[in-house]
């Protein structure tokens, strides 16, 4: 989900980043604009029903609303700031760009036009210019020397970047730190005074429909602040590895990224990173970093100006409901490990693809997503026990953290496959032989089972599988030969059992794939 949407805006699946180049935020606001004057009329029921209701008084306590939220609004709004981003890019088209509307001289919306669309960068139509492209985000002050918090997203291709504090002066401000996996950035202004600031609560404690208070810069407004409940907790919305969001429905727009999420007693409790928006406004649907989160990665940040990771080496999946009858298990639990990286901690631990990873140090992995969070709040050097499920029994091993590498990924999970029903497999195996190798491009270090052929419509064509794949595991034993293959496919099925795991590489990438056949 998560992309640089500072200068470009992108989206997946209606999910958004806050902010938003000038251009998209202004014209959202553009077309979001509308006057309209309307007259009311009071009507009158013959009801009697309705009449009798009207006629009864109603008390104080029938009419109390939720609590102010002015006391709070006032003590934290001085410690957020906007956040305004240069980035320099290459020349595109006049033509492309947004024109401004034309408004009637005196209209009382020119002002309001002119602050979201730069006159001076429109050129005729059909030159090319240098593209200059301004950004507008949210951050907060975290103590009073001048460190602010914001979102990546909103830093992480500027050339340069402004904090305007909320009594409108401006600094110009340094990138402390970035963490891309996580969506947050650290930055620091260096005042002549000490600064107003805000601190850290305890999202762990916060509850579905809990009040919140939203302060931010929505469409580079400046200062506003919006109240909602929480609506859920631990929200996945495939931004990355560690995506744990609170749900909120505090009205927060483009231009809200970065800015902080309050409890009542004027906490932060959150980071607003994200919008889901089919239409690119505030729909009631917003999504914020909780601070359990956004604490420990800014106090690193802050520290050394970068993340530390705790790094296992292995590429894992979903152990879906097919998976788990596929080997045994009472329950789709666990993570499946596809891919073990070589001289990793996984490897010298003794981890196998087809291992179900179930514990780590006596915390269960319920999903796919607390193996990586697991690990990463690891420390490298640390030595964890690891409990698996293989070949029909449980194992356990020890493993020593190591320090996740720059470029890589801690887990790394492929794109789930298709399960689908169907009275036979639908393949046609061949042994790897080095003539097959080279007809089908296979690397010569792969080893496995060569799928030949994969018949029309059948269950191993649903699930993804391609002529030219190799098959290297069925369930979680290794095979060499086409007969293997047919041995525990025909053991699966003595097993009773509706699917078989295969484990199969294409395009550079394994994965294990369930297949369904007749029982």
């Amino acid at each position: 989900m998560r992309t640089n949407d500072n200068p470009s805006l992108a989206t997946r699946g209606g999910i958004m980043p806050l902010n938003a180049s000038k251009v998209f935020a202004r014209s959202a606001i553009a077309g979001a604009l509308v006057l309209a004057i309307a007259g009311t009329q009071l009507a009158t029921s013959t009801d009697a029903t309705a009449t009798l209701a009207l006629s009864q008084p109603v008390s104080e306590a029938g009419i109390a609303g939720p609590p102010s939220f002015a006391e709070v609004a006032a003590r934290v709004t001085p410690a957020v700031v906007n956040v305004a981003v240069v980035q320099e890019g290459g020349a595109e088209s006049a033509s492309a760009q947004i024109e401004i509307p034309q408004l009637p001289d005196g209209s009382p919306f020119g002002e309001f036009f002119r602050r979201f669309f730069d006159e001076k960068s429109l050129s005729p139509k059909g030159f090319d210019i240098p593209r200059r492209a301004k950004g507008q985000g949210s951050g907060f002050i975290i103590d009073p020397d001048g460190h602010i918090v914001t979102n990546n997203h909103v830093v992480e291709k500027a050339s340069e970047v402004q904090v305007i504090l909320n009594d409108g002066s401006r600094y110009q401000a340094e990138i402390k730190g970035r963490d891309p996996k996580t969506d947050l950035a650290l930055l620091k202004i260096d005042a002549d005074k000490p600064l107003p600031y805000v601190t850290f609560g305890s999202s762990e404690t916060a509850r579905v429909g809990d009040w919140v208070l939203a302060v931010g810069n929505p469409f580079g407004l400046g200062g506003s602040v919006s109240a909602g409940i929480i609506s859920a907790r631990g929200r996945d919305i495939n931004s990355g590895p560690y995506d744990d969001y609170l749900q909120i429905d505090a009205p927060i727009n483009r231009g809200n990224s970065g800015g902080p999420l309050f409890d009542a007693g004027g906490r932060v409790i959150g980071i607003n990173a994200a919008i889901y928006s089919p239409s690119g406004g505030n729909v009631g649907i917003g999504f914020a970093i909780p601070a359990s989160t956004a604490a420990s990665v800014i106090a690193q940040l802050r520290k050394h100006g970068r993340i530390e990771r705790g790094w296992l080496g292995v590429q894992i999946q979903s152990v879906t409901e097919d998976v788990a009858e596929s080997l045994g298990l009472e329950s789709p639990q666990g993570a499946l490990v596809a891919s073990v990286v070589p001289d990793s901690p996984a490897a010298k631990a003794g981890l196998q693809p087809g291992d179900v990873i179930l514990t780590v140090d006596g915390t269960a992995v319920e999903e796919l997503k607390t193996l990586p969070r697991l690990i990463a709040d690891t420390t490298a050097g640390a030595e964890l026990g690891i409990e698996i499920h293989r070949n029909g029994s449980m194992k356990k091993l020890s493993v020593v953290i190591g320090q996740m590498p720059t470029q890589e990924k801690i887990a790394a999970t492929p794109q789930e496959q298709s399960h689908d029903s169907g009275p036979r497999l639908g393949l046609y195996l061949a042994p790897l032989t080095p003539e097959a190798r080279e007809a089908h491009g296979v690397d010569e270090r792969a080893q496995g089972v060569l799928v030949a052929e994969v018949e029309d419509g059948s269950p191993a064509q649903k699930a993804g599988i391609k002529p030219g794949s190799l098959i290297s595991m069925v369930g979680q034993q290794v095979v060499g030969a086409p007969e293997d293959v047919v041995t525990r496919v025909r053991e699966a099925i003595d097993g009773d059992r509706s699917t078989v795991l295969l484990l199969i590489e294409q395009d550079g990438e394994k994965r294990f794939v369930t297949v369904r056949f007749a029982a």
